[in-house]
Protein backbone atom coordinates (compact mmCIF):
# COMPACT_ATOMS: atom_id res chain seq x y z
CA UNK A 1 0.00 0.00 0.00
CA UNK A 2 1.66 2.93 -1.00
CA UNK A 3 0.26 5.21 1.93
CA UNK A 4 3.15 4.37 4.11
CA UNK A 5 2.75 5.28 7.90
CA UNK A 6 0.14 5.11 10.66
CA UNK A 7 0.15 8.79 10.42
CA UNK A 8 -0.47 9.13 6.58
CA UNK A 9 -3.29 6.72 7.29
CA UNK A 10 -5.10 8.15 10.08
CA UNK A 11 -5.15 11.89 7.42
CA UNK A 12 -6.09 10.06 4.87
CA UNK A 13 -8.97 8.31 6.58
CA UNK A 14 -8.31 4.78 5.83
CA UNK A 15 -10.21 2.13 7.48
CA UNK A 16 -8.00 -0.86 8.57
CA UNK A 17 -9.35 -4.35 8.74
CA UNK A 18 -10.06 -4.39 12.50
CA UNK A 19 -11.96 -1.42 12.25
CA UNK A 20 -14.09 -2.71 9.25
CA UNK A 21 -14.81 -6.47 11.07
CA UNK A 22 -15.88 -4.13 14.36
CA UNK A 23 -17.09 -1.21 13.45
CA UNK A 24 -18.93 -1.67 10.63
CA UNK A 25 -19.37 -5.45 9.56
CA UNK A 26 -20.30 -6.99 12.80
CA UNK A 27 -22.04 -3.89 13.92
CA UNK A 28 -24.62 -3.33 11.01
CA UNK A 29 -24.88 -6.69 9.30
CA UNK A 30 -26.96 -9.06 11.07
CA UNK A 31 -26.07 -12.53 11.29
CA UNK A 32 -29.19 -13.83 10.55
CA UNK A 33 -28.85 -12.31 7.20
CA UNK A 34 -25.67 -13.22 5.70
CA UNK A 35 -27.16 -16.22 4.12
CA UNK A 36 -28.74 -13.63 1.66
CA UNK A 37 -25.64 -12.64 0.56
CA UNK A 38 -23.23 -15.59 0.95
CA UNK A 39 -25.61 -17.59 -1.38
CA UNK A 40 -25.59 -16.29 -5.31
CA UNK A 41 -28.75 -18.36 -5.68
CA UNK A 42 -30.92 -16.75 -2.65
CA UNK A 43 -29.32 -13.10 -4.04
CA UNK A 44 -30.58 -13.78 -7.13
CA UNK A 45 -34.72 -14.78 -5.68
CA UNK A 46 -33.85 -11.52 -3.65
CA UNK A 47 -33.50 -9.68 -6.52
CA UNK A 48 -35.55 -10.72 -8.30
CA UNK A 49 -38.45 -10.10 -5.51
CA UNK A 50 -37.04 -6.23 -5.47
CA UNK A 51 -37.17 -5.59 -9.26
CA UNK A 52 -33.43 -5.43 -9.18
CA UNK A 53 -31.82 -6.87 -12.05
CA UNK A 54 -29.51 -9.69 -12.52
CA UNK A 55 -28.06 -11.89 -15.49
CA UNK A 56 -30.43 -14.59 -16.46
CA UNK A 57 -30.98 -17.86 -14.81
CA UNK A 58 -30.75 -21.07 -17.02
CA UNK A 59 -30.50 -23.77 -14.77
CA UNK A 60 -29.79 -25.47 -11.15
CA UNK A 61 -28.22 -28.06 -10.27
CA UNK A 62 -28.18 -29.63 -6.75
CA UNK A 63 -27.56 -32.94 -6.87
CA UNK A 64 -25.11 -35.60 -8.25
CA UNK A 65 -27.95 -37.21 -10.46
CA UNK A 66 -28.78 -33.64 -11.95
CA UNK A 67 -25.47 -33.04 -13.44
CA UNK A 68 -26.29 -34.33 -16.94
CA UNK A 69 -29.13 -31.56 -17.13
CA UNK A 70 -26.32 -28.98 -17.96
CA UNK A 71 -25.69 -30.21 -21.31
CA UNK A 72 -29.84 -29.18 -21.76
CA UNK A 73 -29.22 -25.73 -19.84
CA UNK A 74 -26.74 -24.94 -22.01
CA UNK A 75 -27.81 -25.72 -25.40
CA UNK A 76 -28.49 -22.99 -27.67
CA UNK A 77 -26.72 -20.40 -25.89
CA UNK A 78 -23.46 -18.25 -27.36
CA UNK A 79 -21.62 -18.66 -23.68
CA UNK A 80 -22.56 -18.96 -20.19
CA UNK A 81 -21.24 -19.01 -16.41
CA UNK A 82 -21.30 -21.62 -14.43
CA UNK A 83 -20.68 -20.56 -10.44
CA UNK A 84 -20.92 -21.81 -7.05
CA UNK A 85 -23.71 -20.62 -5.03
CA UNK A 86 -21.69 -20.29 -2.16
CA UNK A 87 -18.12 -19.34 -3.65
CA UNK A 88 -15.79 -16.18 -2.77
CA UNK A 89 -13.35 -14.73 -4.03
CA UNK A 90 -13.96 -15.89 -7.89
CA UNK A 91 -13.07 -19.36 -6.84
CA UNK A 92 -14.92 -21.69 -9.21
CA UNK A 93 -16.42 -19.71 -12.08
CA UNK A 94 -16.46 -21.34 -15.22
CA UNK A 95 -16.64 -18.51 -17.88
CA UNK A 96 -17.59 -20.24 -21.98
CA UNK A 97 -17.57 -17.18 -24.23
CA UNK A 98 -17.75 -19.08 -27.25
CA UNK A 99 -19.64 -21.46 -28.29
CA UNK A 100 -19.26 -23.31 -31.71
CA UNK A 101 -19.81 -26.08 -33.66
CA UNK A 102 -21.26 -27.79 -30.18
CA UNK A 103 -17.38 -26.80 -29.08
CA UNK A 104 -17.21 -24.42 -25.65
CA UNK A 105 -14.45 -22.47 -25.21
CA UNK A 106 -13.12 -19.95 -22.77
CA UNK A 107 -12.07 -16.21 -22.94
CA UNK A 108 -8.21 -17.52 -23.54
CA UNK A 109 -9.66 -20.00 -26.13
CA UNK A 110 -8.82 -23.18 -24.38
CA UNK A 111 -11.69 -25.32 -25.05
CA UNK A 112 -14.11 -26.72 -22.29
CA UNK A 113 -15.10 -30.15 -23.29
CA UNK A 114 -18.64 -31.34 -22.19
CA UNK A 115 -16.77 -34.00 -19.80
CA UNK A 116 -14.90 -31.29 -18.34
CA UNK A 117 -17.56 -29.21 -17.73
CA UNK A 118 -19.76 -31.73 -15.79
CA UNK A 119 -16.65 -32.67 -13.66
CA UNK A 120 -16.66 -28.56 -12.73
CA UNK A 121 -20.03 -28.74 -11.72
CA UNK A 122 -19.60 -32.27 -9.62
CA UNK A 123 -16.95 -30.42 -8.03
CA UNK A 124 -19.01 -27.46 -7.08
CA UNK A 125 -21.46 -30.09 -5.59
CA UNK A 126 -18.44 -31.46 -3.41
CA UNK A 127 -17.87 -28.14 -2.06
CA UNK A 128 -14.31 -27.59 -3.60
CA UNK A 129 -15.05 -23.96 -3.91
CA UNK A 130 -17.80 -23.10 -1.10
CA UNK A 131 -17.11 -21.31 2.28
CA UNK A 132 -16.00 -23.58 4.81
CA UNK A 133 -16.30 -26.49 1.95
CA UNK A 134 -20.06 -27.46 2.95
CA UNK A 135 -21.60 -28.89 -0.02
CA UNK A 136 -22.78 -26.52 -2.90
CA UNK A 137 -25.24 -25.78 -5.96
CA UNK A 138 -24.03 -25.07 -9.16
CA UNK A 139 -25.79 -21.80 -10.74
CA UNK A 140 -25.57 -21.80 -14.46
CA UNK A 141 -26.23 -18.24 -16.22
CA UNK A 142 -26.57 -16.49 -19.31
CA UNK A 143 -22.93 -14.45 -20.26
CA UNK A 144 -23.12 -10.85 -19.82
CA UNK A 145 -22.56 -8.69 -23.19
CA UNK A 146 -20.19 -5.70 -21.61
CA UNK A 147 -21.06 -2.28 -22.81
CA UNK A 148 -18.85 -1.38 -25.58
CA UNK A 149 -17.81 1.52 -23.64
CA UNK A 150 -15.42 -0.47 -21.89
CA UNK A 151 -13.37 -1.70 -25.10
CA UNK A 152 -9.62 -2.04 -24.65
CA UNK A 153 -10.57 -1.27 -20.55
CA UNK A 154 -10.58 -4.92 -19.37
CA UNK A 155 -7.97 -8.12 -20.66
CA UNK A 156 -10.40 -11.47 -21.01
CA UNK A 157 -12.88 -10.54 -18.74
CA UNK A 158 -15.76 -9.01 -17.81
CA UNK A 159 -15.18 -5.50 -16.01
CA UNK A 160 -17.69 -5.05 -12.91
CA UNK A 161 -18.03 -2.10 -10.54
CA UNK A 162 -17.90 -2.46 -6.53
CA UNK A 163 -19.82 0.07 -4.47
CA UNK A 164 -19.41 0.01 -1.10
CA UNK A 165 -23.76 0.69 -0.02
CA UNK A 166 -23.62 2.28 3.96
CA UNK A 167 -26.89 2.25 5.36
CA UNK A 168 -28.56 2.48 1.89
CA UNK A 169 -25.80 5.12 1.08
CA UNK A 170 -23.11 4.69 -1.99
CA UNK A 171 -20.46 5.53 -0.06
CA UNK A 172 -17.57 5.17 -2.52
CA UNK A 173 -17.08 2.97 -6.13
CA UNK A 174 -14.52 1.45 -8.16
CA UNK A 175 -14.28 -0.38 -11.34
CA UNK A 176 -12.23 -3.57 -11.46
CA UNK A 177 -10.52 -4.59 -14.89
CA UNK A 178 -9.24 -7.91 -15.46
CA UNK A 179 -5.45 -8.53 -16.88
CA UNK A 180 -2.96 -11.07 -17.93
CA UNK A 181 -1.46 -11.72 -14.62
CA UNK A 182 -5.09 -11.73 -13.35
CA UNK A 183 -6.22 -14.59 -15.70
CA UNK A 184 -8.97 -12.93 -16.77
CA UNK A 185 -10.14 -12.21 -13.57
CA UNK A 186 -11.79 -9.17 -11.66
CA UNK A 187 -9.69 -9.60 -8.52
CA UNK A 188 -7.37 -6.74 -7.47
CA UNK A 189 -4.33 -9.50 -5.75
CA UNK A 190 -4.23 -11.54 -8.93
CA UNK A 191 -3.20 -8.32 -10.62
CA UNK A 192 -6.64 -6.83 -11.76
CA UNK A 193 -6.27 -2.92 -12.38
CA UNK A 194 -8.62 -1.09 -9.63
CA UNK A 195 -10.11 2.36 -11.25
CA UNK A 196 -11.40 4.37 -8.20
CA UNK A 197 -14.63 5.99 -9.73
CA UNK A 198 -16.47 9.46 -8.81
CA UNK A 199 -19.51 9.00 -7.38
CA UNK A 200 -20.76 11.68 -9.18
CA UNK A 201 -20.24 11.73 -12.13
CA UNK A 202 -19.14 8.08 -12.34
CA UNK A 203 -15.47 8.65 -14.42
CA UNK A 204 -11.98 7.45 -13.36
CA UNK A 205 -10.26 9.47 -10.73
CA UNK A 206 -7.48 7.00 -9.89
CA UNK A 207 -5.97 3.80 -10.79
CA UNK A 208 -3.72 1.10 -8.88
CA UNK A 209 -2.61 -2.44 -9.52
CA UNK A 210 -0.66 -4.33 -6.91
CA UNK A 211 -1.40 -1.52 -5.19
CA UNK A 212 1.02 1.06 -7.20
CA UNK A 213 -0.29 3.53 -9.25
CA UNK A 214 -0.88 3.39 -12.73
CA UNK A 215 -1.97 5.66 -15.85
CA UNK A 216 -3.19 2.84 -18.66
CA UNK A 217 -3.96 -0.30 -18.59
CA UNK A 218 -0.95 -3.18 -18.91
CA UNK A 219 -2.23 -5.51 -21.49
CA UNK A 220 -4.04 -2.76 -24.10
CA UNK A 221 -2.43 0.26 -23.36
CA UNK A 222 -6.11 2.25 -23.17
CA UNK A 223 -5.56 5.60 -20.93
CA UNK A 224 -7.82 4.76 -17.86
CA UNK A 225 -8.39 8.46 -17.13
CA UNK A 226 -10.94 7.71 -20.08
CA UNK A 227 -12.89 5.41 -18.18
CA UNK A 228 -16.58 7.19 -17.68
CA UNK A 229 -19.10 4.52 -16.69
CA UNK A 230 -22.40 5.03 -18.79
CA UNK A 231 -25.70 4.39 -17.38
CA UNK A 232 -24.12 5.57 -14.11
CA UNK A 233 -26.93 7.41 -12.44
CA UNK A 234 -29.11 4.00 -12.36
CA UNK A 235 -26.09 1.86 -11.69
CA UNK A 236 -26.01 3.58 -8.23
CA UNK A 237 -29.41 3.75 -7.64
CA UNK A 238 -29.55 -0.05 -8.05
CA UNK A 239 -26.71 -0.46 -5.43
CA UNK A 240 -28.33 2.18 -2.97
CA UNK A 241 -31.69 -0.45 -3.01
CA UNK A 242 -29.79 -3.04 -1.83
CA UNK A 243 -30.23 -1.98 1.39
CA UNK A 244 -33.59 -2.64 1.30
CA UNK A 245 -33.37 -5.70 0.10
CA UNK A 246 -30.92 -7.26 1.96
CA UNK A 247 -31.27 -5.29 5.51
CA UNK A 248 -27.57 -5.07 5.56
CA UNK A 249 -25.93 -2.15 6.38
CA UNK A 250 -22.26 -2.14 5.50
CA UNK A 251 -22.59 -4.05 1.55
CA UNK A 252 -20.04 -4.49 -1.08
CA UNK A 253 -22.65 -4.63 -4.26
CA UNK A 254 -20.76 -5.56 -7.57
CA UNK A 255 -22.76 -4.28 -10.72
CA UNK A 256 -21.71 -5.19 -13.99
CA UNK A 257 -22.93 -3.31 -17.39
CA UNK A 258 -24.57 -5.76 -19.95
CA UNK A 259 -24.44 -4.27 -23.45
CA UNK A 260 -28.68 -4.66 -24.03
CA UNK A 261 -29.84 -4.96 -20.59
CA UNK A 262 -27.75 -1.85 -18.80
CA UNK A 263 -26.86 -2.15 -14.61
CA UNK A 264 -27.33 -5.50 -12.92
CA UNK A 265 -26.05 -7.03 -9.64
CA UNK A 266 -23.66 -9.65 -10.06
CA UNK A 267 -23.50 -10.18 -6.16
CA UNK A 268 -23.37 -8.98 -2.74
CA UNK A 269 -21.00 -9.25 -0.37
CA UNK A 270 -21.21 -8.49 3.90
CA UNK A 271 -17.62 -8.24 4.27
CA UNK A 272 -16.18 -5.75 1.19
CA UNK A 273 -12.67 -5.63 1.08
CA UNK A 274 -10.64 -2.84 1.76
CA UNK A 275 -8.40 -2.27 -1.34
CA UNK A 276 -11.22 0.11 -2.83
CA UNK A 277 -9.37 2.66 -0.65
CA UNK A 278 -6.43 2.21 -2.59
CA UNK A 279 -8.14 2.38 -5.93
CA UNK A 280 -9.69 6.10 -4.69
CA UNK A 281 -6.63 7.17 -3.73
CA UNK A 282 -8.43 8.39 0.17
CA UNK A 283 -9.68 6.19 2.56
CA UNK A 284 -13.42 5.51 3.28
CA UNK A 285 -13.73 6.91 6.80
CA UNK A 286 -14.95 10.11 6.54
CA UNK A 287 -17.66 9.42 4.55
CA UNK A 288 -18.89 6.64 6.85
CA UNK A 289 -18.67 9.13 10.11
CA UNK A 290 -20.37 11.26 8.33
CA UNK A 291 -23.60 9.16 7.39
CA UNK A 292 -23.59 8.31 10.86
CA UNK A 293 -23.87 11.84 12.30
CA UNK A 294 -26.23 12.10 9.68
CA UNK A 295 -30.05 13.11 10.93
CA UNK A 296 -32.88 11.81 9.45
CA UNK A 297 -30.83 9.05 6.93
CA UNK A 298 -33.11 6.22 8.12
CA UNK A 299 -36.14 8.40 6.35
CA UNK A 300 -34.37 9.08 3.42
CA UNK A 301 -35.16 7.72 0.04
CA UNK A 302 -32.92 5.74 -2.51
CA UNK A 303 -32.93 9.19 -4.35
CA UNK A 304 -32.04 11.45 -1.64
CA UNK A 305 -29.67 8.94 -0.46
CA UNK A 306 -27.80 8.51 -3.88
CA UNK A 307 -27.91 12.46 -4.01
CA UNK A 308 -26.88 13.48 -0.91
CA UNK A 309 -23.65 11.02 -2.28
CA UNK A 310 -23.21 12.76 -5.11
CA UNK A 311 -22.79 16.30 -3.85
CA UNK A 312 -20.60 15.13 -0.75
CA UNK A 313 -18.45 12.81 -2.15
CA UNK A 314 -17.52 13.85 -5.63
CA UNK A 315 -13.93 13.83 -6.16
CA UNK A 316 -12.93 14.92 -10.24
CA UNK A 317 -8.89 14.74 -10.09
CA UNK A 318 -7.76 13.22 -13.07
CA UNK A 319 -5.64 10.43 -13.41
CA UNK A 320 -1.86 11.02 -13.23
CA UNK A 321 0.55 8.13 -12.39
CA UNK A 322 3.65 10.38 -13.05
Amino acid sequence: MFFSSPFKLKKKGIMGMNQRNSGYVGRYNPRSLYPLVDNKLKTKIIARDANVTTPALLGVISMQAEVDNVEQFIKGTNGFVIKPAKGSGGKGILVVTKVQDGRYYKANGNEESVTEIKRHVTNILAGLFSLGGSADVAVIEALIQFDSAFDGFSFEGVPDVRVIVFKGFPVMAMMRLSTAASDGKANLHQGAVGVGIDIGTGKAINAVQFDRPVDSHPDTGKELKQLNVPNWERLIYLAASCYEMTGMGYLGTDMVLDRDLGPMLLELNARPGLAIQIANGTGILPRLKLIEQLSGAAEMSVEERVAFCKENFSDIPLIDAT
